[in-house]
């Protein structure tokens, strides 16, 4: 079987901790008019929002790392690697419909929501099931785990954004599980064969 090659590392190691270093930047830029908790990524991707351009840049970077790991992901089937592409698109496609600063938008919801999707589902596709030896992160019971903890975190962000007590949480959870994944399978097809 063929390995991830050692950029597939870069590409993949750089989404979970540019996700995160920006949306932390962005909250101290933001000032503490900011509740994490309460609001969303995307009010600090927002027109007029203090970190308006690196959030922007974070998703542009963000979006071109899941769409190299993609196409360095060479292990996994097809399919899976169609959408983890499919996701990084959105990203990129992210910053074309930003939210506004007041409100929700149809186009950024409508982005976001399939974004979310593909990143979910992808794992499950790209499982292998027709080898004998598969690195663990693309075994189909693992990959399957993995899906359901995206699609639970995904469900636990939509009920928090329509109660309105904790969708930053909830975001910032679902956000960070979908971005380390690409990471801990590209880690385990280069393990599978070392």
């Amino acid at each position: 079987m063929r390995s991830a090659p050692w950029w597939a590392l870069v590409s993949s190691g750089c989404a979970p901790v540019l996700l995160t270093g920006s949306w932390m930047i962005a909250q101290l830029r933001q000032g503490p008019a900011y509740d994490p908790a309460r609001q969303t990524l995307s009010v600090l991707a927002s027109y007029g929002a203090a970190s308006y351009w690196l959030m922007t840049g974070m998703l542009l970077v963000l979006g071109a790392c899941y769409v190299v790991t993609a196409h360095a992901l060479r292990p996994a089937a097809l399919a899976g690697r169609v959408a983890l592409a499919g996701g990084g698109l959105c990203a990129l496609a992210l910053t074309l419909v930003p939210a506004p600063n007041s409100g929700g938008a149809l186009e950024h919801g409508a982005v976001s929501a399939v974004g979310l999707v593909l990143l979910a589902v992808w794992p499950p596709l790209a499982a292998v099931r027709d080898r004998k030896t598969v690195p663990w992160g693309l075994r189909l019971d693992v990959s399957l785990a993995a899906s359901a903890l995206m699609c639970a975190s995904a469900l636990w962000f939509l009920a928090e954004l329509q109660s309105a007590r904790a969708p930053g949480v909830a975001e910032r959870v679902v956000t960070f599980v979908q971005a380390l994944w690409p990471f801990l399978v590209v880690v385990s097809c280069r393990r599978s064969t070392a």
